[in-house]
């Protein structure tokens, strides 16, 4: 089987600067795959690669068996993009959106016409199709860029941030639907900073910061590898801190709160509580994000 996306040594170069240092990974056909990292990680840049709209400096990059040098017209012709922006024209009806977007890939009038009613159906807009676009809420404005990203049926659907800004049930809306794309063979790729959603969505990922990949597996191995199955949370008291070092415990200033991590939690938790009195103490799953702030820090950066 061809992998949709495989990267070898890949580097990205804006003038002087390094964006992307040698990066190595691979997409397998049907999965959905997540890009993770701070603001200025480096994935963006990467994912404008694979969108062939940034030509790569270095290494090897094909999508489905094509190199991206040579072949960027065929990759784009079944690819579809969500960008983070709704980018949409309020001037036309949400019909007339798609129907502009078709023509981008030579589609016939009147299979635009069928596609856009089963897309438009498909994101549960049928009822919207002659609304003027500048109408909808914010939620409806983004399951029409899901449905514009369809129209060329694509088999890579490449998606920045697709429910920022949107309520739980719109993001519960999108999430439904981009599982049921993945049940039909759509391989995914996703950049987030909701860690919950790439958690809940994705196969595998990796995590990037400063142009380089820090880890990439599956989110569950992921959060086993460097955090544990579960995290004690405690105040940061100079108390707990000395009961942890004669404990010999593994744990982590995180500003007022301390994070514990205990291969057996529950013998952790009654350390603390019986033998250090120290009552205010939560034990937890660990998360994803989680991980992500272990390996990127807390620092703000812009």
């Amino acid at each position: 089987m061809v992998s949709a996306v495989i990267a070898k040594d890949l580097h990205k170069y804006f003038k002087d600067q390094l964006a992307v240092k040698n990066i190595s990974f691979s997409i397998e056909e049907g999965e959905t795959f997540g890009f993770l990292g701070p603001n200025g990680a480096g994935k963006t840049t990467t994912m404008r690669m694979i969108q062939c709209v940034s030509p790569i400096s270095r290494g090897k990059l094909e999508i489905m068996g094509m190199d991206t040098t040579k072949y960027h017209r065929e990759i784009k012709s079944f690819m579809g993009v969500v960008p983070q922006e709704n980018n949409l024209d309020g001037d036309f009806t949400v019909y007339e959106n798609l129907l502009v977007y078709s023509r981008y890939f030579d589609i016939p009038r009147g299979e635009a016409d069928k596609r856009i009613d089963e897309l438009l159906d498909f994101v549960h807009l049928l009822e919207k199709r002659d609304v003027m676009t500048e109408s909808l809420s914010g939620g409806m404005k983004r399951r029409l860029v899901l449905a514009r990203a369809l129209i060329n049926r694509p088999r890579i659907l490449i998606l920045d941030e697709p429910t920022v800004g949107l309520d739980p049930q719109a993001r519960h809306m999108i999430w439904e639907k981009l599982r049921s794309l993945k049940r039909q063979g759509v391989t995914i790729v996703i950049t987030s900073h909701y860690l919950d959603e790439v958690e809940k969505l994705c196969d595998r990922l990796v995590v990037m910061d400063y142009g380089k990949i820090l880890v990439q597996g599956t989110p569950g191995g992921v959060i086993e590898r460097f955090i544990g199955s579960n995290i004690i949370e405690a105040e940061n008291d100079p108390a707990i801190l000395e009961c942890l070092k004669q404990k010999d415990a593994s744990y982590e200033i995180m500003g007022d709160i301390v994070h514990i991590y205990a291969a057996n939690t529950a013998e952790i938790s009654e350390y603390l509580l019986m033998e250090c009195s120290f009552p205010k103490i939560t034990a937890r799953p660990a998360t994803l994000e989680d991980v992500f702030l272990k390996l990127t820090g807390r620092r703000l950066r812009e």
